[in-house]
């Protein structure tokens, strides 16, 4: 699950971000209204933490064209502003929670996994390949009923590859999907990435085998005896 924090304190912003990938979820920033319309404009988010002062205006502003342009995208409101009458408003013009400053990181992490998987989400179903069950929304990884822990970047190209089990996952489309325009990515990134996914599959006994189509990209089966 892909999120967009709108926070214009970096203090603040960094420390979120950092609760909210160490949950595993795959999270990029804006610091302002104008960079974040882009950033919505231009990647598809499945939810929102919306700061309401912004330097340039108001975070309400930004959900009428994320809900244009993403129907299902939810929207967790993060500020310090705390009046009943904001609170009010903000759900009136469509947010699904509202969490107000200062929060607890475990109390956030519980309610971004709760608000995506309140019915009418659109929560897609986890994704079963042989002993791993994975849930695409929250990112959980079972083996054999057993929870595992993976670290943030397998668990996103875990992510891409079993939403397209069965099928080549071109090497293009990994690229962009597990890693960020600020990341420093080498001829030879990508294919470290998935040989240590495909060795921890190997050692946690999944079940799950990923195959390298040479010059186009990978595809994850069933592991066949």
């Amino acid at each position: 699950m892909r999120i967009l924090l709108v926070e214009d304190e970096l203090d603040a912003a960094r420390l979120t971000a950092s609760l909210v990938a160490q949950a595993g979820f795959d999270v990029d920033q804006a610091g302002c209204l104008s960079a974040a319309r882009e950033a919505v404009e231009g990647s598809n988010y499945d939810l929102l933490l919306l700061d309401r002062r912004l330097p340039d205006g108001d975070g309400l502003s930004l959900m009428p064209l994320a809900r244009e342009l993403r129907p299902g995208i939810r929207i967790m409101m993060l500020t310090a502003m705390d009046d009943m009458a904001d609170k009010v408003s903000s759900f009136d013009l469509g947010a699904d929670d509202y969490v107000t400053k200062p929060f607890q990181g475990e109390e956030l992490v519980a309610r971004i996994r709760a608000c995506v998987r309140r019915p009418g989400s659109g929560a897609p179903k986890p994704i079963v390949v042989g002993a791993l069950s994975f849930d695409p929304t929250t990112r959980d990884v079972r083996i054999s009923n057993r929870t595992v822990t993976l670290h943030r970047r397998e668990l996103v190209l875990l992510d891409s590859l079993l939403r397209r089990v069965n099928r080549v996952v071109s090497r293009e489309t990994l690229l962009d999907e597990v890693f960020s325009p600020h990341d420093d990515v080498q001829d030879n990134t990508l294919d470290m990435a998935v040989s240590r996914l495909r060795r921890r599959l190997i050692v946690l006994n999944t079940g799950v085998a990923i195959h390298t189509i040479r010059g186009v990209g990978y595809m994850v089966t069933e592991l066949l005896d």
